[in-house]
């Protein structure tokens, strides 16, 4: 275990009760955590994060949803598939392809969808893609991709420079990411106000291991260098708002809240759109996992109801 995780604080349960399952996905196996007898719900995670995400909130859901927690394609234990000069593995598309697999293979017509970072990206193409399949979904932390990248200033460029360093060409950041990936990523996650504070042992033991993986760093590249490219292509092509039920959340000390108005671009791109501020920062669901559920019990209640 490398020693940052070794430090950190240890969750006192951690997915108890939940079933680790793969799925062979129309691209390779795809990794999740299960587990309730209730309206399906997926949670989707971010970078460079895996399901272990969900550790403080899956556990509670799942008294009243069957919770999915599936780790993305190119993160965790799932597919890394090869990539194409256009990115197209790793288009939300594609990505939204694995969750859509998943949730056929549980015989689930239709899904509630709770998603921080990159698989609110994921969840807002799935939803997009196919209005009938999603009954609401919540992000976190995130603002439309092609709207933050349209109004992004100097402020934001500093805060996210991942953002633009990870979309160049392969294999520029994976080749310096690769030389030391703990060092890589514990900068990235402790650079908020709250520093590490956020992560248990058990999940960041769990990030370090995955993204200790070349093809992992390959694959979030992938991911990013696909936001960048084709799937502002597929944002544009976009007919229509969608009219699916959306809740915005975001922390109060993040880059989202110093420097877009998050609901207003979820307007442009949502007409039910509801959503406030939490407290903390970028990794609200690890930092303050009791205001994710505040907001979203209710929330997912009355779209399921």
């Amino acid at each position: 275990m490398h020693p940052a995780a070794q430090s950190a604080p240890r969750a006192d349960q951690f997915f108890e009760g939940f079933e680790g399952r793969v799925l062979e996905g129309p691209d390779g196996p795809i990794f999740y955590r299960i587990k309730g007898n209730g309206p399906p719900l997926v949670l989707l995670h971010g970078y460079p994060q895996t399901s272990a995400m969900w550790h403080a909130i899956a556990p509670v859901l799942a008294e009243t949803y069957q919770v999915i927690c599936p780790d993305l394609r190119g993160y965790g234990r799932s597919a890394k598939p090869v990539t194409d000069d256009a990115h197209t593995p790793y288009s939300k598309r594609a990505m939204a392809g694995d969750v859509l697999a998943l949730m056929d293979h549980l015989g689930h017509d239709k899904f509630l969808i709770g998603a921080h970072d990159r698989g609110g990206r994921v969840a807002h193409r799935l939803t997009a893609d196919h209005p009938d399949r999603v009954i609401a979904f919540s992000v976190l932390d995130i603002a439309p991709t092609r709207e933050m990248y349209r109004d992004a200033g100097s402020g934001f460029a500093h805060t996210y420079w991942h953002w633009y360093w990870l979309i160049l060409p392969h294999p520029f950041p994976e080749t310096l990411i690769g030389a030391d990936p703990a060092f890589f990523l514990l900068s990235k996650c402790g650079a908020g106000s709250a520093g590490l504070a956020p992560f248990v042992q058990q999940a960041l033991d769990e990030y370090l291991t995955s993204f200790s993986n070349p093809a992992a760093i390959h694959g979030a590249c992938e991911d990013y260098r696909a936001a960048a490219s084709i799937d502002i292509a597929h944002d544009d092509a976009e007919v229509g708002k969608i009219t699916t039920p959306l809740l915005a959340l975001w922390g109060r000390d993040g880059a989202i809240e110093a420097h877009f108005d998050c609901l207003a671009l979820w307007r442009e791109r949502a007409e039910n759109v509801t959503g406030h501020a939490l407290p903390g920062g970028h990794y609200v669901a690890e930092q303050h996992p009791q205001a994710v559920l505040d907001a979203w019990l209710p929330f997912f209640a009355k779209a399921s109801a």
